[in-house]
């Protein structure tokens, strides 16, 4: 590691304090990691070692679920997307996955596959994401046909998603609650609904699986409340140092095209990162950054490789100092709300030359 760069620590302790805060929320049901997107950028085959109590991980893509395989993670894999050709649900029995059902063009290549033994399917119904699942009008009918397909383990795992659950309030929310319920009132399988925010507030969703991805890493999916009122620690901590520490004299500007002018004399310092390295290009001036474990502004424009921060007046910083970036002591919510966007996009664009350490 070399302190002259940005990197990122990702801490498995935390990991495992957020899984079991998370099963204290649904004591009856049983917890799916999602870890597509290379664990939303924690590293997937890492976070999976790390919870090995999960009671199973799922991803978006067979591709993402055959590495798993490949690294030797043996627990149920579940495909949200599921697959497009039978070649791909041959190659789900024999690596052992769960596949979701979602679209009348999967369960025709179900109807068509031979397999020596069925496989386990989720079957997604659309209760108001309208994105993916078969539409509540024809789920029913759906359903029997997935049952009387040779190649498909039963029972089923109905599932569905929420499209507003971080805001609690929503009538969406309930709308879909009880939309799925309907339905399921006509099937004894069992059913899963509830991601991480309606982990928190939405108990009547929780069912017999729990689907958790952003709350596992840390991160508040709420709308209303923080990551530290939840109780859960940051995985994540992007880390910088200082390459330089510049007295600047009011008035004076700095950066890409002058959008910052200093109110008085002061000291910049400039910090070895950029959105090359996966900081938000539109970050703007104010933004919160963590030196020496205090705050400070960035100041001017996110260039491709360094960000500069006001110091202040009576600063007594040098190069070489720490520099935190969003996890420990600085969230990451905070800086995607500086940004416009969201704790998913920042996570995953980490990029590859700012290295991951695992503790």
């Amino acid at each position: 590691m070399t302190k002259f760069a940005a990197y990122v620590h990702i801490d498995r302790a935390a990991l495992r304090h957020n899984l079991n805060q998370l099963r204290r929320r649904a004591p009856h049901a049983r917890i799916m990691v999602v870890v597509k997107g290379d664990a939303y950028g924690h590293g997937m085959m890492a976070v999976c070692r790390a919870l090995t109590e999960a009671d199973a991980f799922a991803v978006a893509r067979i591709d993402e679920a055959l590495r798993l395989r490949e690294a030797g993670i043996q627990h149920p894999i579940l495909v949200l997307e599921g697959v497009f050709q039978i070649s791909d649900i041959e190659l789900a029995y024999q690596h052992q996955l769960q596949l979701v059902v979602h679209d009348p063009f999967q369960l025709k290549l179900f109807k068509q596959v031979t397999l020596p033994q069925p496989i386990p399917v989720w079957m997604k119904i659309d209760t108001g994401m309208h994105r993916l699942g078969f539409r509540i009008e024809n789920a029913l009918a759906m359903y029997r046909e997935l049952q009387a397909c040779a190649a498909v383990q039963k029972p089923l795992v109905l599932m569905s998603h929420f499209a507003c659950a971080d805001t609690p309030p929503h009538a969406l929310n309930q709308s879909q609650l009880v939309a799925f319920e309907q339905l399921c009132q006509q099937a004894t399988e069992a059913k899963s609904m509830a991601n991480s925010a309606a982990l928190f507030h939405l108990d009547a969703s929780h069912f017999d699986w729990v689907r958790i991805g952003l709350s596992v890493y840390g991160i508040s999916a709420s709308a209303i409340h923080s990551s530290e009122t939840l109780n859960l620690k940051p995985v994540m901590t992007f880390y910088s140092s200082l390459i330089a520490v510049r007295p600047h004299k009011k008035g004076e500007s700095v950066g890409y095209g002058a959008t910052w002018e200093a109110p008085h004399d002061t000291y910049l310092g400039v910090v070895a990162a950029g959105y090359a390295d996966g900081y938000p290009r539109h970050a703007p001036s104010g933004t919160h950054v963590l030196v020496n474990r205090r705050v400070v502004p960035l100041v001017g424009r996110v260039s491709m490789d360094m960000i500069t921060v006001d110091l202040g007046a009576n600063a007594t910083d040098k190069v070489g100092d720490e520099v935190i970036l969003w996890g420990e002591g600085l969230p990451v919510e905070e800086i995607a709300d500086a940004a416009a966007t969201i704790p998913y996009e920042l996570v995953t664009k980490i990029m590859k030359r700012s290295v991951k350490y695992y503790r």
